[in-house]
């Protein structure tokens, strides 16, 4: 169906500016929602910035009335300073755009999780994005989509140590994450984002969750 309306919310992290590149470049879209905190510093005739406060996102719900909503939203705790900042942008932020889309009748939400999501986990990062899938699950979508990628590969605007000495293991012994590791193997942002741009073309009603190995076959 041509002329739909898409929204991103983290459209300048790893995934998000692989996804808006993605959204904007695609025939099925006719207008793509950008809510951000900052410019993104790019122009396109299809591209509708919003630079927003999100702590006051009800102030600006008109923005939500569209038909697939794309959510990337992340931070780390470096970043984020505290757990509970980083659980705000993790968790509160995406529930509240999920929340306002519903209201304002959109169709479909996709949603970058984590492989390892669990709200019963005892490690903090994996269960709180295990409670960020329990509130997304209960507000009623046509379709939800929840991706749960293995680590990420790809240019960040920061610099992640670990991060970067784990892919580099991946890369240089791929041969490892075959079989029952295949789970584990690490995943290029803009290979989700081609495999969340993809579901949202397909009517698939209810929840699906797409595992890391299920993103690669698709991206």
């Amino acid at each position: 169906m041509a002329g739909k309306t898409a929204l991103i919310a983290g459209a300048t992290g790893l995934i998000g500016k692989e996804l808006l590149q993605f959204l904007l470049n695609a025939n099925e879209y006719d207008k793509v929602v950008a809510v951000v905190r900052r410019p993104i510093g790019i122009e396109h005739p299809k591209l509708d910035e919003r630079i927003v406060d999100f702590d006051q996102l009800e102030q600006d719900k008109e923005i939500f009335s569209v038909d697939d909503v794309f959510c990337a939203l992340g931070t780390t705790i470096k970043k984020a300073k505290t757990k509970e900042a980083m659980w705000k942008i993790d968790v509160d932020y995406p529930v509240v755009i999920a929340r306002l889309a519903s209201s304002q009748g959109a169709k479909k939400f996709l949603l970058v999780s984590s492989m390892n999501a669990d709200p019963e986990s005892p490690i903090f990062y994996p269960k709180m994005k295990g409670k960020l899938e329990e509130e997304i699950r209960r507000i009623p979508f046509d379709t939800t989509a929840i991706f749960r990628p293995s680590l990420l590969l790809g240019e960040r605007e920061e610099f992640r140590l670990g991060e970067k000495a784990a892919a580099a293991i991946f890369t240089k012994v791929p041969f490892l994450f075959t079989g029952p590791f295949k789970k584990y193997k690490a995943i290029e942002g803009r290979t989700v984002a081609l495999a969340m741009y993809q579901a949202a073309q397909k009517d698939v009603p209810g929840l699906t969750i797409y595992p890391s190995e299920r993103i690669q076959e698709m991206g």
